[in-house]
Order: C-alpha cells, then sequence, then structure tokens
C-alpha cells in the first residue's frame, strides 16, 4: 500500500510539473505590473499601438511574399506594424530591414526595435520586440503570434536587434 502512495505522490509531481511546464511556453501578452513600471511613459504608448496592431493582424496566415490579411510574410508584417502603430515607413524585405538604423545588444532593447534570426544559413526572420523578451511576428506555422525570445527555438536563431529612430506619436 505504502508503495502505490509513493507512486500517486509521484505521478501527481510529474502532472504538476507537466502543467506548469506548459503554461510557460505560452507568452503573456497582458501588461504585467512589473513590467508596466519599467516601461517609459512612452514605451508604454508605443505597445499600446503595437497590440492594436496586433489585435488586428492576431492569426493572419503566414504567406511568403504576402502582404495583407489573407497572407503576410514577417518583413511585411514588420513594415506595416511600423506603418500603422509607428506611422513610419520601413523597407518591405528582411534583407533591407537589416540595414536600417543601428544594432544593439539585447540588453538595451526597447519595444519596438527590431528583432532579427537565422532560421537557417540563407534565410532571415524578423519581428518587433514588445519588451518583456518577447515579440510579434508572422511564423510560418502559426501565423501572426507573439512568442519569447527565451523559447529555446528562438532563443537558438537569435541574431541581433536593431534599433530605428523614428519619433513616436500615438494613433
Amino acid at each position: 500500500m505504502s508503495q502505490w502512495l509513493s507512486c500517486a505522490s509521484q505521478f501527481k509531481a510529474l502532472l504538476l510539473c507537466s502543467a506548469l511546464i506548459g503554461c510557460s511556453s505560452h507568452p503573456n501578452v497582458e501588461f504585467t505590473p512589473q513590467h508596466i513600471i519599467s516601461l517609459s511613459k512612452q514605451e508604454k504608448q508605443l505597445k499600446r499601438s503595437l497590440m492594436a496592431v496586433y489585435n488586428v493582424w492576431q492569426g493572419v496566415p503566414y504567406r511568403l511574399g504576402g502582404n495583407s490579411l489573407n497572407g503576410v510574410d514577417c518583413s511585411a508584417f514588420v513594415q506595416t506594424a511600423y506603418q500603422q502603430a509607428m506611422g513610419y515607413q520601413i523597407p518591405r524585405t528582411t534583407l533591407e530591414q537589416v540595414k536600417i538604423g543601428r544594432e544593439i545588444s539585447y540588453q538595451q532593447a526597447s519595444v519596438g526595435d527590431l528583432v532579427f534570426f537565422k532560421t537557417s544559413p540563407k534565410v532571415r526572420h524578423v519581428g518587433v520586440y514588445m519588451g518583456n523578451k518577447q515579440f510579434m511576428h508572422a511564423s510560418t506555422s502559426k501565423g501572426i503570434i507573439i512568442s519569447k525570445l527565451d523559447n529555446p527555438y528562438w532563443a537558438s536563431k537569435y541574431w541581433h536587434m536593431r534599433r530605428v529612430s523614428f519619433s513616436f506619436e500615438p494613433h
């Protein structure tokens, strides 16, 4: 009987760990109290504007070369997010986007910075940093989503971040 109780306890512990691990893989797209305190007034406004764009585009499927709500690729979505949230025009392709602004360190990241990944030897991916180690982007498998930079896949593909200088006026 005591062996059965020990197995049952281990099983419960395993279930609890599995549930916690499963929950940690979902991005937190809400403003957390600690995160709001750490953002400047401008970053808070910019995040609200970017979240408004995300709310319209969330789940739109990935389509290479696409630039509409019927399907969009990563660089077109980033271009659209900058235009709609900030009124700022950036180039259309990742190849051109990686040339704008200036490279910054991961520790300097601020809401609205571009985040770049090398997903294969010749393929680059781009998203918009949302603060709290999160970025929004066009995922090839899930469409427009918010992902965590410390997700093992994205952490292994991380290349660098770029800051584009612009003056933000909330829309």
